[in-house]
């Protein structure tokens, strides 16, 4: 019987979800689940990480994420969602992991790196934050994962994940397996504010769930050529923020070919490039915003969902909890 190489991956249920996560990695999830057994986790125990002091926020957004991925396509018949705090083997792999990583090493992860500035944690960092690429790591290799789809950011987990698994069987025979990455076809999305990555944290996101009015209102105050201060000059459409959207979810593409010369000869205004961007992401928007409102309406279908496939997860971390724990010698004592 031909066996599906499995997949893992997931996000912190932080804040709703926006176009950068279906860009960087919800879109591949969709594609793939009918070619893999794809198994996508709610990292709620990495996100109490920095949030110990607002753990609401956290728990509260675990049934967002679900909705979220629910109407971008996501079938749970086809894939495994699964809270990561229901399965407590994860911690148990995790504690494992810690004795073969270094305190440098985790310091030295660039992703941990840029995320300690963001969160200003550079003088105080709590141990939880500081070790989640461990945790990260015993997620991986916890459901067998062949392939991790991430942004282009989150490259230096999966390599650090890599490392543990390496040492792992070389000091224990070979148990656990390397992944491997796919990062979307636009890595990384730029927020609106032209200055970083799109980021919950950040406020610079457009929402999968984002209403109509919002949407326009964020796409007519963001950022352009900050050079062009009148519509009849020539503008710059390279690193343009909004030629950026254009590219990536305007289908039109002999209209963005269109805006981008007038941009350039300086005959078109930032109203109207913004104008057609609007209308172009409002029909990207929309069909997820009105799928989401059906399972805002049916608790008792997410609640389902979460239940079973947290259940069927937990059973695939047991059974790779139960090889770990052969290969180290600590599965029994009596």
């Amino acid at each position: 019987m031909f066996m599906k190489k499995r997949i893992l991956t997931g996000d912190r249920p932080t804040g709703k979800l926006h176009v950068g996560h279906y860009i960087g990695s919800l879109a591949n999830r969709v594609k793939l689940q009918d070619e893999y057994d794809e198994y996508i986790l709610i990292a709620d125990l990495q996100a109490l990480t920095d949030n110990f002091d607002d753990p609401k926020k956290v728990s509260e957004n675990v049934r967002e994420l679900v909705m979220d991925y629910l109407s971008i396509g996501i079938d749970p018949k086809k894939a495994t969602i699964v809270i990561q705090s229901q399965v407590p083997e994860l911690a148990e792999l995790t504690f494992f992991y810690m004795n073969l990583v270094t305190l440098g090493r985790l310091k030295r992860n660039p992703t941990v790196k840029e995320e300690l500035n963001q969160k200003g944690f550079e003088k105080s960092i709590p141990m939880g934050f500081l070790t989640y690429p461990v945790s990260q790591a015993a997620d991986i290799t916890g459901f067998d994962a062949d392939l991790v789809p991430v942004g282009e950011d989150q490259l230096p987990m999966i390599e650090q994940t890599n490392e543990i698994v390496r040492t792992f069987n070389r000091l224990y025979g070979k148990t656990i397996k390397e992944s491997k990455a796919m990062v979307g076809d636009v890595a990384r999305l730029i927020g609106l504010d032209g200055k970083s990555k799109m980021s919950k944290s950040l406020e610079n996101s457009i929402y999968l769930c984002e209403s109509t009015e919002s949407l326009k209102k964020k796409i007519m105050s963001m950022y352009t050529d900050p050079a062009r201060v009148r519509a009849d000059m020539p503008g710059k459409v390279e690193g343009n923020p909004v030629f950026i959207y254009h590219d990536v979810f305007n289908p039109n593409k002999s209209e963005v070919n269109d805006l981008k010369e007038r941009y350039k000869k300086g005959t078109v205004g930032d109203v109207e490039v913004k104008e057609k961007l609007f209308v172009a992401m409002e029909n990207f928007i929309a069909p997820i915003r009105e799928k989401r409102k059906k399972f805002e309406n049916d608790p008792k279908y997410v609640r389902e969902v979460m239940k079973e496939g947290t259940e069927k997860g937990r059973k695939v971390v047991q059974d790779v909890v139960a090889r770990v724990k052969k290969s180290i010698g600590v599965d029994k004592y009596y």
